[in-house]
């Protein structure tokens, strides 16, 4: 009785660190719901097989910044790993500040997620800034992303910002296409891959994000080769250098401790 009662004194005598746990527990709880609002919102969407043609004006069918269709299926993994992530995040480290930096940034990312595919069918342009909102906010939860526990954190967490990062410049490639501000393509798709491979080694130089960062931008960018074998085989081979490059740089950047 007299421990009970004397734990219940320092709980009053020190109200700040409650209501610091209180809130670490609540971001737990709303990263968790927001990782399966991001999954139910995704999948209950309207079926997304790319932009239709007449809601740009040059727009064409298959844009060489597109990757090949199967490499989309990373969105299966990312749901999994983040979903795991986050339940254990709330069940085995609620109170962790460490794990608790990351959880505002990453549950808002995926909170816009959930809506991107509703609005990426009727708003091409729109799509495009809200896949760079996403990205950012998901390259401030990798960057806040705790070290230990490298599989549950900042690996899941590591590779939806590689992918986002990917994606968002494939979505500014194809609008930049559609609407003619840049009139080939191929130049495109050039543009786009030199800007998202510069911004994925920034990332993995300063950043230092581990192994799923990259992975998921080379995914992607073998995607876009896949695609432009036998059409843009100049576009394929900028590709695969690009992640042949991004490759090496991870493996020369010095691990975190």
């Amino acid at each position: 009785m007299q421990t009970l009662r004397g734990v219940e004194d320092f709980a009053m005598l020190d109200p700040d660190r409650n209501e610091r746990v209180d809130g670490a527990r609540m971001r737990a709880i709303l990263t968790v719901t927001a990782a399966m609002a991001f999954i139910a919102l995704s999948y209950a969407a309207p079926d997304f097989q790319g932009y239709r043609l007449d809601q740009m004006p040059q727009a064409i069918a298959d844009p060489p910044v597109q990757p090949v269709g199967f490499a989309f299926s990373i969105w299966g993994v990312i749901y999994l790993w983040l979903l795991i992530s986050a339940g254990y995040g709330l069940l085995r480290r609620a109170e962790s500040a460490d794990w608790d930096r990351m959880r505002w940034p990453l549950a808002g990312s995926m909170v816009l997620g959930g809506a991107w595919l509703w609005i990426a069918g009727p708003s091409p342009v729109l799509a495009a800034v809200w896949i760079f909102v996403m990205l950012a906010l998901a390259l401030l939860a990798l960057d806040r992303a705790p070290d230990r526990e490298f599989w549950l954190a900042r690996a899941p967490v590591g590779l939806f910002a590689g992918w986002l990062t990917a994606a968002s410049f494939v979505s500014l490639g194809v609008v930049l296409g559609g609407f003619g501000i840049i009139e080939s393509p191929r130049i495109a798709a050039w543009a786009m891959i030199v800007l998202a491979a510069i911004v994925a080694a920034a990332v993995t130089g300063v950043m230092r994000p581990g192994g799923a960062y990259p992975l998921a931008m080379g995914w992607a960018l073998a995607g876009i080769a896949l695609a432009n074998f036998g059409r843009h085989v100049d576009v394929a081979l900028l590709a695969l250098v690009a992640a042949v490059g991004l490759g090496v740089l991870w493996w020369l950047t010095p691990r975190r401790a």
